[in-house]
C-alpha cells in the first residue's frame, strides 16, 4: 500500500491517538510473531507534529509489543486521510484482532531513541557506554 502523507489531518490523528492512551490489550496493533508474555501495555503518551513536509509522531509506554507502533501509524494514517473517523481506533483496540486494523506502516523513518527508567529503579542516567555511542 503506498501512502501519501500531503493532505493528512493532524487533528483527526491526535484525537485517534488519544483514544489508545491508558492500559491496554493492544491484540490489534500486534504482530503474528511477538513473543511478549501478554499484550497489555500502558500507553503514556503519543504526540502528533506535523514540520513542514514531515510528520513527527512520539510514542511514551512502559513496553511495546513487536510492529505495535507501526501498526499504530499505519492505523493513525487511515484517519488522517479521511479514510475513517477517530472512532475507528477505539473499534480496532476493541475487536483484539490484527485483521481489524491498517496495515503495518514501514519501519522507514522509525527510530528508538531509547529508555528511561522511573527514578524509582536508582538506576544511573549516564553510563560510560553512552561516552562510546556518542550520547
Amino acid at each position: 500500500m503506498g501512502w501519501s502523507f500531503r493532505a493528512l489531518d493532524g487533528q483527526a490523528m491526535q484525537a485517534a491517538a488519544g483514544l489508545l492512551i491508558g492500559q491496554h490489550d493492544f491484540t490489534s496493533f500486534r504482530s503474528s510473531i511477538c513473543q511478549s508474555p501478554t499484550p497489555v501495555k500502558t500507553l503514556r503518551r503519543i504526540d502528533i507534529i506535523q514540520r513542514g513536509a514531515y510528520w513527527h509522531i512520539d510514542f511514551d509506554a512502559n513496553a511495546f509489543l513487536h510492529h505495535m507502533v507501526r501498526n499504530i501509524v499505519g492505523c493513525l494514517l487511515v484517519v488522517g486521510r479521511g479514510q475513517r473517523p477517530p472512532a475507528w481506533v477505539a473499534e480496532v483496540l476493541q475487536a483484539r484482532n490484527r485483521d481489524a486494523a491498517a496495515p503495518t506502516f514501514a519501519a522507514d523513518g522509525l527510530y528508538f531513541l531509547g529508555p528511561y527508567y522511573d527514578a524509582g529503579h536508582a538506576l544511573p542516567e549516564h553510563v560510560p557506554a553512552h561516552d562510546w555511542l556518542g550520547g
